[in-house]
């Protein structure tokens, strides 16, 4: 498990047109933590998990992380499967053929029992995203990062999908940032809910959330957070469209 510290971050960009997408961001996440990052579409929330992955370099301010960098596991909102590759060796490409059985149970958890042979264009874009989320699940991560990992499903399909997610937490305790538009499901799973609000393109809000675990839908101090944070989002633009993958599911 592995702690996180951000001061200070922003984050500029040149094309089309110089703008700045994050504007001083600062951000503890600590080892075993889940949190959920909230904003709508444009309001750098991919951006910051790109700098936290070491995938964006251009930022400034400062990044630490607490003990060792840690093992990844990243769930981007494209699969990245590797298209030549059945869905079995694409979850054996991050942890060798050692793991095939636990590949194989992973992805009865994710409902795809039974894809193991399939080539990701043969898969309807939810299932690729599954796949992808098995994969990043397999290697144990010390840092989980989920980008809109169910945002393609069906209702009672990402009820399912939130249920293997906190069942993996609980088990391993992996410090985990979902980010997501929605607020729903970043109260279903986080120990916080951070605000990224669009105009001031910074963090506006930390809202800590009680137990039980896992916790109860109907707990009184969920639904206050929950209505105070709607109010702060009521001026937000709708989430764009997932993109285009093939069939939903």
């Amino acid at each position: 498990m592995t702690g996180l510290a951000l001061s200070g971050i922003t984050r500029d960009f040149d094309h089309p047109a110089p703008r700045r997408v994050l504007n001083g961001i600062d951000l503890w996440i600590a080892k075993g933590e889940f949190v959920s990052l909230v904003g709508p579409s444009g309001a750098g929330k991919t951006t910051l998990l790109r700098i936290i992955a070491g995938l964006d370099a251009g930022y400034g301010g400062q990044l630490t992380w607490q003990g060792d960098r840690p093992r990844f596991g990243i769930v981007f909102q494209e699969p990245r499967l590797v298209p030549w590759l059945d869905i079995l060796d694409n979850l054996l490409l991050v942890s060798g053929p050692q793991a095939a059985n636990e590949a194989r149970a992973l992805l009865q958890a994710v409902e795809l029992g039974g894809c193991e042979a399939a080539l990701p264009g043969q898969l309807s874009g939810g299932m690729q995203r599954r796949a992808a989320l098995a994969r990043a699940l397999l290697i144990k991560p010390d840092f989980l990062m989920l980008d809109e990992p169910l945002i393609s499903l069906d209702t009672a399909l990402a009820e399912r999908m939130r249920g293997l997610l906190n069942e993996f937490w609980r088990t391993h305790r992996t410090t985990t940032l979902l980010i997501t538009h929605n607020l729903s499901e970043a109260a279903a799973l986080s120990s916080h809910i951070l605000i990224l609000s669009p105009t001031e393109r910074r963090l506006v809000a930390d809202c800590a959330l009680p137990p039980p675990d896992p916790r109860l839908r109907d707990d009184p101090a969920v639904a206050a957070a929950l209505e105070k944070l709607h109010r702060m989002t009521l001026t937000w633009p709708e989430p764009a469209a997932a993109p285009t993958l093939g069939r939903a599911g």
